[in-house]
């Protein structure tokens, strides 16, 4: 028996209804995927330009940078309910130095996107698996450079959106928000 979803609200899972977006990151570039307000399906919506250099305000604090205010930007465009980064862990689970950047960058995008969780998602072999989708596909290696990130993204989503459906409820680590100082 299906429950009728009261406003604002996913049936059967009780999740508010949003966009979830999903974020790949990467040294040179990020890629970005979106939902459906219902959470079903993930898309493609671009690779945005990285940013490394980050400067800092007078009090130490990260300054916002072009990708992160791109991101965020989207999400509020999207009215996203939440945003997916993936955590890229070695496949023994160890965290490396890719793991510490990526939980960094959401970081600073929590910040940006407050009130909206970020929340980090297991995303080992993605981009192996964005590069055999596109060859499966017809597209020539040269050509996946531009679209990979944007596939690892809609990965990434893909199987937060279904862990949410699994779960009845948000998946992954949420990002706390660190004031200023702490």
């Amino acid at each position: 028996m299906t429950v009728p979803a009261s406003p604002g609200q996913d049936a059967p899972r009780g999740l508010p209804r949003g966009a979830r977006l999903g974020v790949d990151v990467g040294k040179a570039r990020i890629g970005l995927a979106a939902s459906d307000p219902d959470g079903l399906v993930a898309t493609p919506v671009e690779t945005v330009p990285r940013v490394l250099d980050v400067p800092r305000d007078a009090a130490g604090a990260p300054v916002t940078t072009a990708d992160v205010a791109r991101i965020a930007a989207e999400a509020e465009d999207r009215f996203a309910a939440v945003v997916y980064v993936g955590l890229p862990r070695h496949l023994s689970g160890a965290e490396g130095a890719a793991t510490a950047d990526a939980r960094e960058f959401a970081g600073r995008l929590a910040a940006a996107v407050a009130p909206v969780e970020v929340r980090l998602v297991d995303e080992r072999m993605t981009t192996v698996t964005a590069h055999a989708q596109l060859r499966s596909a017809g597209r020539r290696t040269k050509t996946h450079r531009s679209v990979v990130d944007q596939a690892a993204a809609v990965i990434i989503l893909q199987s937060a959106l279904d862990a949410e459906r699994t779960a009845g409820g948000r998946t992954g680590e949420l990002v706390e928000l660190r004031t200023p100082g702490a």
